[in-house]
């Protein structure tokens, strides 16, 4: 009989971490305010207070938003304040930004409230590829975070990960 196969990644203690698993559900939004400014590019505070106060922001329920303003208009800092007060009671979160601020900030607190005692002195393997828009900064963020307990830290999959990272 042939020499049995043996799976030595299945065996080993090797800790793949998929940040796709930690990909909260949830509408990503961008809310764009040129169409609220005068002519698209003065904000009126009167006008504007207005069409906030109009607005039916019960929409935007369990959803994560990002404000931006895609003229070239100064908008003052109370305006995006004034929009996330009132869409505080509905998103799960509120930025000002793009998509992409968006979903770094939503890793961010995933991944700093991430309990990482259980990688201590162990092999991580950050998976790499995903589904779902991982942000680039999220990867920064848990090698960082992991840096200092993990044995070692390698990207990718365990049949072809590259090494980042060996203690000492």
């Amino acid at each position: 009989m042939p020499d049995e196969i043996i799976n030595r990644v299945a065996n080993s203690k090797l800790i793949t971490i998929d940040l796709e698993d930690f990909y909260p559900e949830g509408k990503r939004v961008l809310f764009d305010i040129k169409d609220w400014l005068f002519e698209g590019f003065v904000l009126r505070e009167k006008d504007f207070r207005t069409q906030v106060a109009e607005f039916d922001w019960s929409q935007y329920q369990d959803n994560y938003v990002a404000l931006t303003c895609s003229s070239n208009a100064i908008i003052p800092g109370w305006a995006y304040m004034l929009l996330s007060i009132q869409l505080e009671p509905y998103a799960k979160k509120v930025i000002v930004g793009d998509l992409e601020n968006l979903e770094t900030s939503i890793y961010q607190d995933i991944i700093n409230n991430l309990n990482v005692i259980d990688y201590k002195d162990k092999p991580i393997i950050i998976k790499g590829c995903s589904n779902k828009p991982v942000p680039k900064n999220a990867y920064i963020m848990l090698s960082a975070k992991l840096q200092p307990l993990a044995k070692s830290i390698m990207y990718g999959e365990a049949c072809s990960s590259v090494p980042l990272f060996k203690k000492k």
